[in-house]
């Protein structure tokens, strides 16, 4: 039975998904969202805890991270297993792992042993802190790295302590690092016939994504600090009172500025030596924004937005999660995806935030259940029936 495609656009590589938990699934669904063939390998005689650190499987956490792909079980601590892999990886385009670096070597999966099988494999590994260096065997987690990458000291408000952001953003940078760096291999492969080693860890996703506040430090030895809702440098920018909740706006360049102040009935503010300017206005934002609280409070934050948006200031409600889902804009990019499934489970997801105009994504299958497609992914793979009843009969799959 053909396995349903997400799209066209990856339908020729193969994947072998050796992932768990969040940086590593993340990685593999960027590649099963565009239509790659994609084989997770649920592990036979895992920990015991393996399972639940990544969600109960018809949970809502993994069943985000894997759909659109195909599971067959496999004992890799098992020598009949590790052959078994070995042929799978023969025929295969991509291997992407997650464990901790000295892990692969002990199991005889790490890249240099895999090459030596296909030289055209492209194998991408994402860890906590790098495959090697002082640190490279330590256990990563996303708030270590958020902590460890600079970005804890930057986030939450002026003397509150360093804070956590909401998501889990170094699993997620990571995983769509590995990616791009996977679909870059792969289009160099085209070219020299050759695959190569991709590498990324949480904490260099996490440092890559401080972008201009780490620039600053780099160019000017500037250290960010925290600044609450403020944006660091163009003020006002932030959240401001309404008379029925709270509204961001980002008054970035003076001519917005100057709409702004009109907008709100306070023309004056142009003209006071103390917001001038763009310094000025830095220098004395705290003064400002309390002005501009008692402005906003006025009216209610529709009204405001309504307002801003007509007078061409950036500016936008703040919503809850679910609210969010019902906002006329987000429901028409339809980004909000039912996963057609036979079971009539409820399956909705968040698709793909890209758009092909040709090969598009899309919610082609559920996630699979533990070892669903074994079978057919063996035969796949040419292993005749006798071969898959030994190797179940052996429990190695």
């Amino acid at each position: 039975m053909p396995f349903p495609r997400a799209s066209q656009a990856l339908s020729r590589f193969t994947v072998l998904d050796l992932t768990r938990v969040r940086a590593g699934p993340t990685c593999v669904r960027q590649l099963a969202d565009w239509g790659a063939n994609v084989i997770k390998i649920d592990a036979l005689l895992e920990d015991a805890g393996a399972e639940q650190l990544g969600g109960p499987r018809h949970g809502s956490d993994f069943q985000n991270l894997h759909r659109n792909k195909r599971a067959m079980t496999l004992n890799l601590k098992d020598p009949r297993g590790l052959d078994v892999f070995k042929r799978l990886v023969s025929k295969a385009d991509v291997v992407v792992e997650n464990f901790r670096p000295d892990v692969k070597a002990k199991l005889g999966i790490d890249y240099e042993s895999l090459r030596q099988i296909n030289p055209r494999i492209v194998y991408g590994s994402i860890s906590g802190f790098g495959q090697d260096g002082p640190y490279h065997k330590r256990p990563g987690f996303d708030q270590i790295a958020q902590g460890m990458g600079g970005l804890m000291s930057i986030t939450g408000a002026p003397g509150g302590g360093p804070m956590r952001v909401g998501i889990p953003v170094a699993d997620l940078a990571a995983g769509l690092f590995c990616a791009m760096g996977i679909l870059t291999a792969l289009l160099e492969r085209e070219v020299s016939g050759e695959g190569q080693w991709v590498q990324t860890s949480l904490l260099q996703a996490q440092i890559f994504m401080l972008d201009f506040q780490a620039a600053r430090w780099l160019m000017e030895k500037d250290v960010a600090r925290q600044a609450g809702n403020n944006h660091p440098t163009s003020i006002p920018t932030g959240v401001f009172k309404t008379s029925d909740g709270y509204i961001n706006i980002a008054t970035t360049g003076g001519r917005i500025w100057e709409r702004f102040a009109h907008t709100v009935g306070a023309p004056e503010l142009i003209a006071n030596p103390d917001y001038a300017t763009a310094p000025a206005r830095s220098k004395n934002r705290d003064a400002l924004n309390a002005e501009i609280d008692k402005l906003t409070q006025k009216k209610s934050t529709e009204t405001w937005v309504r307002e801003f948006n007509a007078a061409g200031v950036p500016c936008g409600p703040i919503y809850s999660i679910d609210q969010m889902f019902e906002d006329a804009q987000v429901r028409h990019l339809g980004i909000a995806q039912h996963v057609p499934n036979e079971e009539n489970r409820h399956i909705r997801l968040v698709g793909q935030p890209v758009t092909l105009s040709r090969t598009p994504s899309s919610m082609a299958a559920r996630p699979p259940e533990f070892g669903e497609q074994t079978e057919q992914v063996l035969a796949e793979f040419g292993f005749n029936a006798d071969e898959v009843a030994q190797l179940r009969q052996a429990k190695v799959v």
